[in-house]
């Protein structure tokens, strides 16, 4: 079992910044790709930034050039370094990992933080 608790999310007017940060704790050992993905109100829930296991990040093509993902694995944390804010980026932020069983692949979901951009 793998647990998640973000951290970081709040109010900020467009143009600004905000980290979030993502604790794992329990079998972290089993974790693979971490990543951060937002829901926006009466939207899907949709993928913001992945770290994989490997070193690789992918962020999706609304945030990049803005938003930053990093992982210290030392530290089992995810980071999410949001700057240049919109107020499309509002939603609530869910951190995620992966736990790979050969074939079988669990997801684990953190409660989420709420990111509000005011225009």
């Amino acid at each position: 079992q793998v647990q998640l608790v973000e951290s970081g999310g709040g109010l900020v007017q467009a143009g600004g910044s905000l980290r979030l940060s993502c604790a794992a704790s329990g079998s972290t050992f089993s974790i693979s790709n971490m990543g951060w993905y937002r829901q926006a109100p009466g939207k899907e829930r949709e993928l913001v930034a992945l770290s994989t296991s490997g070193g690789s990040t992918d962020l999706a093509d609304s945030v990049k050039g803005r938003f930053t993902i990093s992982r210290d694995i030392a530290k089992n944390t995810v980071y999410l370094q949001m700057n240049s804010l919109k107020p499309e980026d509002t939603g609530l932020y869910y951190c995620n990992a992966k736990e790979k069983h050969g074939s079988l692949i669990v997801d684990y979901w953190g409660q989420g933080t709420q990111v509000t951009v005011s225009s």
